[in-house]
């Protein structure tokens, strides 16, 4: 009984070291990473973009079918200035010399918003076309020199009058139509293809992963309980064998 007695208090010594293992582990579970570890948070942009992700995207004049002016070069960008319903007003190209921008809308379902801005929103790309004067009475005079003249325009994209192809240009502080006397290439801008593909590398939001605390033990919380174990089974070894039953009385002879 007296020994019985002696382990009470130590059994109430393990049962006090548990909550203190698992406080243990969850405050080191929440400490707060170094500063120069923690990552600033991302600013949004001012700037909303929206890609031509369709070859028969329309640039209006106003927020009307019939006001067409031209078709988007596709895979490049407006900048949103205004998302709408049906329309949104858009800006195309900037004024960094010799381009000029130019607003106006496009139909919201037609364009492919972005929540990034591209490296290269727009296509800059200018072309020369070449005019040749005939002399209206038929006869030559002087050496042709200046029949054939050429002039260079800012690309903007492509229209159509029927089966006639013409190309919306700026030249001079002017926007008009020019006839489609050849062909644009241009290389795609495919970068939107790559920011949705939704590969991230680690975790999602390109952050670390982080593995969030369970309600069950952790390994440092079993190694203080089984340390805790052991050390009361070795003392309440030592209690019980210190605890000796007292000698038989001894009887003696009746003289």
């Amino acid at each position: 009984m007296e020994a019985m007695k002696r382990l009470i208090p130590l059994m109430m010594i393990l049962f006090l070291l548990v909550p203190a293992a698992r406080r243990v582990s969850v405050s080191a579970a929440g400490e707060t990473p170094p500063p120069q570890q923690q990552q600033q948070p991302q600013q949004p942009s001012a700037d909303f973009y929206a890609v031509a992700a369709q070859s028969d995207v329309w640039f209006y004049a106003a927020e009307n079918e019939d006001t067409g002016l031209f078709v988007l070069p596709y895979t490049y960008y407006v900048k949103v200035l205004r998302r709408g319903g049906l329309y949104s007003a858009v800006q195309y190209l900037d004024d960094a010399a010799p381009y000029k921008a130019i607003t106006g809308y496009c139909k919201t379902d037609a364009l492919t918003f972005v929540d990034f801005v591209p490296s290269r929103p727009f296509l800059r790309r200018e072309i020369t076309v070449s005019y040749r004067v005939e002399n209206a009475a038929g006869t030559l005079m002087g050496k042709g020199t200046f029949d054939k003249v050429e002039k260079s325009f800012i690309y903007y994209g492509t229209s159509y009058l029927g089966t006639a192809r013409f190309f919306y240009v700026y030249a001079d502080g002017v926007f008009d139509y020019v006839p489609a006397t050849q062909e644009i290439l241009y290389d795609l801008n495919t970068d939107y293809l790559q920011a949705s593909s939704g590969e991230i590398g680690e975790g999602e939001g390109g952050g670390a992963a982080v593995e969030e605390p369970g309600d069950g033990l952790s390994g440092t919380q079993i190694v203080i309980i089984c340390v805790a174990a052991a050390a009361l089974i070795v003392i309440a070894l030592f209690v019980l064998r210190g605890r000796k039953s007292p000698p038989a009385p001894q009887e003696f002879p009746e003289f």
